[in-house]
């Protein structure tokens, strides 16, 4: 590749200077500055701006090391790629400066580079959109009572819990990570999720509990003992400890399901307060949640996240639907009419942040985005996002044959429309409320990526 001219994007953020180039020093900035559609993720960050190293993978095995230096807080830094054998053929240096503009500031990122602009163009616009919608969010959250907390957090490096680690943490918040296997260092602590140490939420002010198996797949015997076995004994044992443990946390934050509400309500909108429906998934969500009660006993504020269909490509229906509809080969399911209760990564991000500072918030919370579409409405939408046809419909049979009967039912077939009355009645705003715009973000296809 021959050298080209240098890409240059450039933005402003309505905060200061040193506020924003603290954020970048903060781990988990890379990860939220990372779009979802790379085919790349973190593999370890830096320790430091002034001469630290950023890992990052790529397909086949490779890796892009990044090393720091230029660094003159909170003016600029630098990173460029050191690795072998990247480096023989691609020439990388990348210039992040910050400017003041009044009490606003101007982030600049100049790159050096022999790889084509078109290739980057859609990253940057990411990074910039992304930074200043976090920005926003975490200043919303501290003028509301936002203060950094001890959380720790289960299923940390799930498809959720990537998302929202980094998000914490960018924030000011420090987090341990429980997990099941040897703790690397003192942000991890070992968790037996059948019977957890007694001194694990020592020091600990909030816990946001994530973990538990997927629900995607055909239901045996098998896969239903594992939804069931990896949710409501883990979740009862952790909520019983949380309220036993002095100095302790004071919030108990659980994820949770909108297959609580079962599979097909028909039209009828769905609130907090609506019953709960049939089935299997409401069944285990009803359970679910009750094994929270312990907490709630014991004084602790409890949330119960119920999530709708989660938005990104690096999981969830959109990270099936991505290649099928990029390729022309998607299509809306039978006649396209079930209700999908939707809500973008970074939405979800933000309701489990304010879960954590919200103290009006507590019981059960419709995770979506106000504004749910029929499956033909969303089918449509995503195809016009990337360009491509849908008119290839997937007939009934088809999830059935992949999911077996009730696992179609509970999932494929499933038709919910939510409303998210708990948090639209706390004033809670929603980077995407509608679903092209959370898309294009996503996707990478806003239509303004130009330098």
């Amino acid at each position: 590749m021959t050298l080209v001219k240098p890409l240059t994007w450039s933005s402003v953020v309505a905060y200061p200077r040193a506020e924003v180039f603290a954020w970048h020093e903060r781990p988990g900035a890379v990860s939220r500055l990372t779009p979802p559609w790379a085919p790349m993720g973190v593999v370890r960050e830096a320790t430091s701006l002034a001469n630290g190293e950023a890992v990052l993978g790529l397909p086949l095995g490779l890796r892009w090391v990044a090393r720091h230096s230029g660094y003159e807080p909170p003016e600029r830094f630098v990173d460029e790629l050191v690795s072998a054998p990247l480096r023989w053929g691609v020439r990388w240096r990348h210039v992040h400066e910050l400017r003041d503009e009044g009490t606003r500031t101007r982030i600049t990122d100049t790159v050096h580079t022999n790889v084509p602009p078109g290739l980057l163009r859609a990253m940057f616009a990411y990074r910039h959109r992304q930074l200043r919608m976090d920005l926003a969010a975490q200043a919303t959250a501290r003028n509301s009572g936002d203060r950094p907390m001890v959380v720790a957090v289960t299923g940390s490096s799930g498809f959720v819990g990537s998302a929202l680690v980094p998000f914490l943490t960018t924030a000011g918040h420090r987090v341990i990570r429980l997990v099941r296997g040897t703790p690397h260092g003192p942000d991890e602590r070992r968790w037996d999720p059948a019977d957890p140490a007694d001194d694990l939420l020592r020091g600990v002010d909030a816990v946001i509990h994530l973990a538990g198996a997927s629900i995607a797949g055909r239901f045996t015997d098998a896969h239903r003992a594992a939804v069931r076995g990896s949710r409501i004994g883990p979740t009862r044992a952790l909520a019983e400890l949380a309220g036993r443990t002095p100095d302790g946390p004071s919030v108990f934050v659980s994820a949770s399901a909108i297959g609580y509400y079962g599979p097909d309500r028909g039209d009828e909108v769905l609130d907090e307060s609506s019953a709960r429906g049939d089935g299997f998934l409401a069944d285990v969500v009803a359970d679910w949640e009750q094994a929270t009660s312990a907490a709630a006993e014991a004084g602790l504020r409890v949330v119960t996240v119920r999530t709708g269909l989660v938005q990104s490509p690096r999981g969830g229906t959109l990270r099936l639907f991505y290649p099928l509809f990029s390729a022309g080969l998607g299509g809306r399911l039978g006649d396209g009419q079930m209700w999908q209760s939707w809500i973008g990564i970074d939405d979800l991000v933000d309701v489990y942040h304010r879960a954590l500072y919200d103290t009006g918030l507590s019981g059960p919370v419709n995770a979506v985005a106000p504004e749910p579409v029929r499956n033909a409405a969303y089918t449509k939408t995503l195809a016009g996002v990337l360009r491509r046809p849908a008119v290839l419909p997937v007939p009934g049979l088809g999830p059935r044959l992949l999911l077996g009967r009730e696992g179609a039912t509970e999932l494929a077939e499933a038709s919910q429309r939510l409303y998210p009355a708990a948090l639209l009645g706390r004033g809670h705003r929603f980077r995407h409320p509608t679903l092209e715009p959370a898309l294009r973000h996503l996707l990478g296809r806003d239509g303004r990526s130009s330098g």
